[in-house]
């Protein structure tokens, strides 16, 4: 199924006139156990789709909570193979919720192309976004991606121009994922009256959605972004929440399913508030 579970997602969210809820959250941070039941019980927060990061030693597009999270996750053992794992596991009790993997392509080559191909479709996975790997030197993906019914995702920024942007539309599927700021994860804040004019220049390029990320913390933000983008993808404010409940030596789950309620809901009502 795949590929459909994202097109029909957004479709669906297109038709109910509203954005995409994206929610991100590391995969075996901080333990696979707890980060399975963060997984499960997402959609019921609220998440249209989720995003699973799959740790790397070296995130380079992340900032300080994300690189923390995926140290976490490393620390706790966990692995792509165990990633894999973790989809395979929250597709035994949900089929429908598009899950997309995230992060760097050294685990991807070192799992082998091809094997994780055939290995993350055989788990339910919708699609994938490979930060560190741009369309000059993804020749090697895509051939193992091809046929598995897997989207591959896309990153554009502030500074794609439109050149470039043709470039990364040829091979995109799945849904355009626009990076709302120049540098690292949960840093700096997105405003949505910047974000707009990219977003309408990616639309009239492509029909694919458009989820804009990076520097999306709040309801509030969240829902300025979801007035102009077709999804909202939040993780630092996600894994942040992680990291306090460690911090008081508690479960993460009920805190971040609430962080995730919250912004679920101000995605939701972002254009219907906005029409009142």
């Amino acid at each position: 199924m795949s590929r459909e579970r994202l097109e029909k997602r957004f479709a669906a969210l297109k038709a109910e006139g509203r954005a995409a809820f994206v929610a991100y959250i590391m995969a075996g941070d901080p333990d696979a156990d707890t980060a399975l039941r963060l997984l499960q019980g997402l959609p019921a927060a609220g998440a249209d789709v989720i995003e699973l990061g799959f740790p790397f030693s070296d995130p380079m597009a992340d900032g300080p909570s994300i690189q923390r999270s995926a140290q976490r996750a490393l620390k706790a053992g966990m692995t792509l193979n165990r990633t894999l794992e973790l989809a395979r596991r929250f597709r035994e009790t949900d089929q429908t919720t598009p899950l997309v993997m995230m992060g760097y392509l050294n685990p991807l080559e070192t799992h082998g192309l091809k094997r994780f191909a055939a290995d993350a479709a055989a788990a339910g996975v919708d699609g994938i976004i490979v930060v560190d790997c741009p369309p000059e030197e993804s020749h090697d993906l895509d051939d193992a991606l091809a046929g598995s019914n897997i989207s591959r995702i896309w990153l554009a920024t502030p500074t794609t121009d439109d050149q470039r942007l043709k470039l990364l539309l040829r091979g995109a599927s799945g849904f355009v994922y626009y990076v709302s700021v120049t540098g690292v994860t949960g840093v700096k804040r997105a405003d949505a009256g910047v974000v707009a004019p990219h977003v309408a220049r990616i639309q009239a390029a492509s029909p694919l959605p458009v989820a804009v990320g990076f520097g999306i913390k709040t309801p509030e933000q969240a829902a300025a972004v979801a007035r102009v983008a077709d999804g909202v993808v939040v993780g630092s404010a996600l894994v942040e929440e992680v990291a306090r409940a460690l911090e008081r030596n508690e479960s993460p789950v009920a805190n971040v399913l609430e962080t995730a309620r919250r912004l679920a809901q101000a995605v939701r009502m972002a254009r219907v508030n906005a029409a009142v």
